[in-house]
């Protein structure tokens, strides 16, 4: 892929923007380098790379809009382009909740870009799968995983003077450990920005660690444990719940933080009041673009403060309909910690389950975002402050909402899922504390590994 410069970015959208005859026109060129490779059984099975730039232009008549892409640069094709998407919205019917671009925004530039990471090659890709496989192969384990890479660039215009332009990347592995006898498993997971942070000889000690300390697991009887939850696990349970901080569905009655008779839940306690969380595009430890997904600058805001929600996501549409002055939507959310490290959560538990990771959810009742999953990769029972022993999983029934309100205490937060959003995904990238939580519901008993 060749990384376009801010200028080469804008000439180009400068003249799409120009060729259009509608309205309005929004233009948005995005590309990257996505670089992978694939072990499993000790071996490595796939590597490659893919580079891509692809340019979508939205032209809008009046509320009726269009929406055509193009990987090709030359003038013939943008204007092609820029024809169909005029084609497709003069066919198209008027979106009763259209609302025009963005006006001409500022946007604060944010440390999305680290050189380290796009440096990654070949040669650093085998050394991370053979970092991985070794240790496991000398010791009889066996090692399935994955490392995806990306770096790219992503730069949006309108024809009311808007533009922006931003580099970004990221790095995210993970890898399962199994036992030769396949009673053992172990996971470990990393994403990060800077892959100068990162190393797999040291990553990969904790799943083998705990693929063999997760051997010959005992049957535990289901009911409400206190529960130490590492970050993975939390974050797993976490993102259902914040796909309900939107205004919209709790002002129409479809979501936790709806209100009776009406409205939403904004300035209500909710939460325990050691819960906190904000978005900030500029996090050092997670940035994202400085602009959302309609174009609207991001900055620094509070989302729950002491346990009072104090932020809703509002579309421009309806906060326009509700006349307030809408926000942009995160693209990161940033959760308090404490300074305790899982260990020392777990020397505290008189009598509990240590939880490595949460999968497999999914929504029982978003009224109250109970949810149902199964623990993996690592489940164990906490008696007077040690680890005595490994545990089969267990499917859970709970909703995020009573465990935030069952905080007993907040570890260290980690860097979990997302990314800078390359390529221009909506993803939404955390930062999430460990927890012990009391009263913590296992259901029943599940014989996978």
């Amino acid at each position: 892929m060749s990384m376009y410069t801010e200028a080469d970015a804008k000439a180009i959208l400068d003249k799409v923007i120009a060729l259009a005859k509608g309205d309005e026109c929004i233009a948005t060129l995005a590309g990257n380098r996505q670089g992978n490779i694939r072990f499993a059984r000790n071996s490595v099975s796939t590597s490659g790379v893919v580079n891509e730039v692809n340019l979508t232009v939205q032209v809008a008549f009046g509320k009726r809009s269009g929406i055509a892409t193009t990987n090709s640069f030359d003038d013939a094709s943008l204007e092609r382009v820029v024809r169909r998407a005029e084609e497709l919205a003069q066919l198209a019917p008027e979106n009763p909740e259209f609302v025009p671009a963005v006006d001409k925004q500022t946007y604060t530039a944010t440390p999305t870009f680290v050189q380290a990471t796009a440096d990654i090659d070949p040669a650093f890709r085998a050394k991370v799968a053979g970092d991985s496989i070794k240790p496991c192969r000398e010791d009889n384990l066996v090692a399935a995983g994955y490392l995806a890479d990306e770096t790219g660039f992503m730069a949006t215009a309108n024809s009311r003077g808007n533009f922006g332009y931003q580099q970004l990347n990221s790095l995210d592995y993970t890898c399962t450990v199994r036992t030769a006898d396949e009673t053992g498993s172990g996971w470990v997971a990393r994403n990060l920005a800077d892959a100068s942070k990162f190393d797999a000889s040291a990553e990969i000690k904790t799943a083998i660690r705990k693929a063999k300390g997760s051997q010959d697991a005992k049957a535990l009887e289901p009911g409400k444990y206190t529960v130490v939850l590492e970050p993975a696990a939390v974050s797993g349970l976490l993102m259902f719940m914040l796909f309900g901080f939107d205004a919209r569905q709790a002002d129409e009655g479809r979501s936790f933080l709806s209100k009776k008779g009406g409205g939403n839940r904004i300035g209500e306690k909710v939460f325990d009041e050691r819960i906190n969380a904000f978005a900030d595009p500029s996090h050092p430890d997670v940035p994202v673009l400085p602009w959302d997904m309609e174009g609207m600058a991001r900055a620094k805001h509070p989302i729950i403060e002491n346990g009072v929600v104090k932020h809703l996501n509002y579309s421009r549409f309806w906060a326009q309909k509700n006349e307030l002055t809408p926000i942009a939507m995160p693209g990161n959310i940033i959760m308090s910690g404490g300074d305790k490290t899982t260990d020392e959560m777990v020397a505290s538990t008189k009598r509990g389950i240590l939880v490595t990771r949460t999968w497999y959810i999914r929504m029982v009742d978003p009224q109250t975002v109970l949810l149902t999953g199964l623990t993996r990769d690592g489940t164990f029972y906490i008696e007077d402050g040690e680890i005595r022993h490994p545990i089969k999983n267990f499917r859970f029934n709970e909703s995020p909402i009573i465990m935030l309100n069952n905080i007993e205490e907040l570890g260290k937060t980690e860097r979990i899922n997302g990314g800078a959003g390359v390529g221009g995904g909506p993803g939404l990238s955390m930062m999430v504390p460990a927890m012990k939580v009391r009263d913590f519901t296992f259901t029943s008993l599940s014989d996978a590994v």
